[in-house]
């Protein structure tokens, strides 16, 4: 969530400054959900190099549960109709066992639950090491949303948000991507449905996938695993951009500054929604992870040490800064510092903004 850093000479800030121009009505609005399939009844759409194999495994298993199904209970019935009881005082024939089909029956779903193991641990073990040139990105997962950073680009972040989709990954087509996530507070799990890839995110530890993205576009991200209210509002868009547009796109979409003739409050009401602030924060009124905005400039804080606190500049700065020095009373410290990741002019034109909500 850092600020973009901005090119030392004048010549690279106006390439900048035209390739945000050129991209940014592209980049920066938000797109509406991708669809994920044709109909209710297909897979979701294939868009990278694990898809193919991933769904043939998963072809595989359902032609075999569907061919055993039929096995199965086809027999049942057929055997309910051959040997059922023709009269009152028929009685059941001694039946004893047959060792072929026993063995049979235990051997053949043994072989074929092998296959499906080597099967499934050979693509595991394909998706579990990127290659050396696996373009690296970031990811951290904290409730409700995501944020990415790209080391090789210093300075670029992108995050998602429970307000509208967002703009939450991008990255080049046919190139490898390498994912190093953690979590600030739950476990989280990273899913790209397209992409066939799913991990979980830990606090304290890091996990990694890879993918390496086959069709341009836009498509779905989720967390799938329950972190609380907003579960299943932590949603985020990956968009996969041809390598020549991917550098100035995304260098494109990672700024986040004051437009010309832009408002203050607007200004700060764009790093609201871009910078993860609407994940615990309502400016609706609405109970959250943290205090609702609306009607907050102004007003005296009760916090849990007792004392109380105006909220003016200086305390909604604080709170931005070191979140945990004044809490609210009835809130508990969750909230990470900002510290490094809002400049200046972002947290003044955050503070703008909140005194707009009445």
């Amino acid at each position: 969530m850092a600020t973009f850093m901005a090119p030392e000479n004048a010549e690279a800030k106006q390439a900048v400054a035209d390739a945000a121009t050129e991209v940014a009505a592209e980049v920066t609005k938000a797109p509406l959900p991708p669809v994920e399939t044709a109909h209710p009844w297909a897979m979701p759409t294939a868009a990278s190099t694990f898809a193919e194999d991933t769904d043939a495994l998963y072809y595989f298993i359902t032609a075999l549960d569907t061919v055993f199904f039929v096995i199965i209970m086809g027999a049942m019935g057929y055997f309910m109709w051959k040997y059922r009881r023709r009269s009152k005082d028929q009685k059941t024939s001694s039946i004893t066992h047959s060792g072929i089909v026993e063995f049979l029956w235990s051997a053949i779903p043994t072989v074929l639950l092998l296959v499906i193991f080597v099967w499934g641990e050979c693509d595991f073990v394909k998706q579990s090491v990127p290659p050396a040139d696996a373009l690296d990105v970031r990811v951290t997962g904290q409730k409700w949303y995501w944020t990415v950073e790209y080391p090789k680009y210093p300075g670029v972040s992108l995050s998602s948000s429970t307000e509208e989709p967002a703009l939450t990954l991008m990255v080049p087509k046919d190139k490898p991507v390498r994912l190093t996530m953690t979590s600030t507070d739950v476990i989280h799990s990273f899913y790209v449905p397209a992409f066939r890839v799913k991990r979980d995110v830990v606090p304290g530890r890091y996990t990694q996938i890879w993918f390496q993205a086959t069709r341009v576009g836009e498509f779905n991200l989720f967390c799938t695993e329950y972190c609380g209210d907003l579960h299943s509002q932590m949603t985020g868009v990956v968009k996969v951009l041809e390598p020549d547009n991917f550098e100035r796109a995304l260098i494109a979409a990672g700024i986040l500054e004051k437009e010309d003739g832009e408002s203050l409050a607007a200004y700060g009401e764009r790093v609201y929604r871009r910078r993860g602030c609407a994940a615990c924060h309502s400016v609706e009124g609405k109970d959250g992870i943290g205090p609702a905005w609306n009607g907050l400039y102004g007003r005296t804080e009760s916090l849990t040490d007792g004392t109380t606190v105006k909220a003016d500049d200086e305390y909604i700065k604080n709170s931005i800064y070191e979140p945990n020095s004044q809490i609210v009373a009835g809130y508990s410290p969750q909230m990470p510092s900002y510290q490094g990741l809002l400049d200046e002019e972002q947290v003044t034109a955050v503070i703008e903004y909140i005194k707009t909500l009445k």
